[in-house]
């Protein structure tokens, strides 16, 4: 007899698990078509269970649920493969990545682009030793893909970005040339940026010496604006680093 709303097959990368009473785990995953879901995972943490080591983060792993609530039952799951388990630093440059996707998407909100640059940045991370210019393209584009990205294309007069120019970007307002700022707002809770970062960072081609340290001022005043509460995985890299650890 056939499971009432069944997926088969569906590729997801694991965001986040939690132990579920006695032997299962509730597993936060994100999916290609159906966007951010949440996943019981019956007896995952027995022994003898086929899920044990299938379960892992930042791999693309094969799902197949089942379930009309929120919480969907996972019938199997299958690994992918593709790259290594991330090491050192990379580990905490995945941890983060994994961290906003969860802290920033809803549940069931279908978003395959955003899928498919989480996983190309999670193939660099892993991979490649220098991976900062992929944490910028990932951080733009998951702010632009949930609304929450300024324009970059023109400024608070309408006219476009000129990469000569030097801007002031605040979070919720549109960027002005930075003569003008105290003309439309304060100087306050914003960064002033030089316009050819912006568009190296909408284009996510870093070709600007400067573009990756001034890009890093801009996604973090955004994404920090968006979850006041701060990023765990961020604070312990910080702590971990006042001791000489997380290099």
């Amino acid at each position: 007899m056939a499971q009432p709303n069944r997926i088969n097959h569906e590729p997801i990368f694991l965001l986040a698990s939690a132990p579920w009473r006695d032997s299962s785990l509730w597993v936060e995953a994100f999916s290609r078509r159906y966007g951010r879901v949440a996943l019981l995972a019956r007896s995952a943490r027995k022994r003898q269970s086929e899920l044990r080591g299938v379960l892992v983060p930042f791999v693309p792993v094969s799902a197949s649920w089942y379930g009309s609530q929120e919480l969907k039952t996972l019938h199997r799951a299958e690994w992918i493969g593709g790259w290594p388990q991330p090491q050192g630093r990379a580990l905490f440059s995945g941890l983060y990545v994994n961290e906003l996707m969860l802290k920033l998407t809803v549940r069931e909100d279908p978003l395959p682009e955003l899928y498919d640059v989480l996983a190309e940045t999670m193939k660099t991370i892993c991979c490649e030793a220098n991976h900062i210019a992929a944490l910028r393209r990932f951080e733009w584009s998951l702010l632009t893909r949930l609304g929450f990205a300024p324009d970059l294309f023109h400024d608070g007069n309408g006219n476009e970005i000129n990469g000569e120019e030097t801007y002031w970007l605040t979070p919720e307002e549109a960027v002005v040339p930075l003569a003008e700022a105290d003309r439309f707002h304060a100087l306050n809770k914003g960064v002033a940026v030089l316009g050819a970062t912006l568009i190296d960072l909408r284009e996510g081609s870093f070709v600007h010496q400067e573009s990756l340290g001034q890009a890093l001022k801009v996604t973090r005043l955004l994404i920090d604006n968006l979850l006041p509460e701060g990023i765990k995985s961020r604070q312990v890299l910080q702590q971990l680093q006042q001791f000489g650890l997380g290099s």
